[in-house]
């Protein structure tokens, strides 16, 4: 099955739902409007497109979510990867950090997931 597109406002309300799951709807709507700004309609058309897509279900009330964050976030970088570095991970790590100035605690904490993935296990 192909993950569903998460479009921005939608994955800022999934990081609201990820972070209480199970939550109520009622909640999401009190969350959405203190962290978002949302009205109560908004919330809920959101619960109810989300759900058609496949990423939550909402269960007489509790939301909770069929696609993880780790999964959401996996696909996003996927397809940046594919559509603006032909599919390579060498060209996008070498764009990523070439702008960003990464510290030794993070070079190390990169070098320990590289080590991991060499011996056959996840980064």
């Amino acid at each position: 099955m192909e993950m569903p597109k998460i479009h921005e406002s939608e994955y800022r309300f999934c990081l609201i739902m990820w972070e209480h799951e199970p939550v109520t709807a009622v909640e999401l709507v009190r969350l959405c409007q203190e962290q978002l700004g949302w009205k109560r309609t908004t919330t809920y058309t959101v619960i109810k497109r989300l759900g058609e897509h496949g990423v939550l279900k909402n269960e007489m009330g509790t939301v909770t979510s069929l696609v993880s964050k780790d999964e959401a976030q996996a696909s996003e970088i996927d397809e940046l990867v594919e559509k603006k570095f032909e599919g390579s991970m060498p060209a996008f790590i070498a764009a990523f950090t070439k702008h960003q100035d990464l510290s030794d605690r993070e070079l190390d904490e990169v070098q320990r997931m590289i080590d991991r993935i060499r011996k056959g296990g996840r980064p």
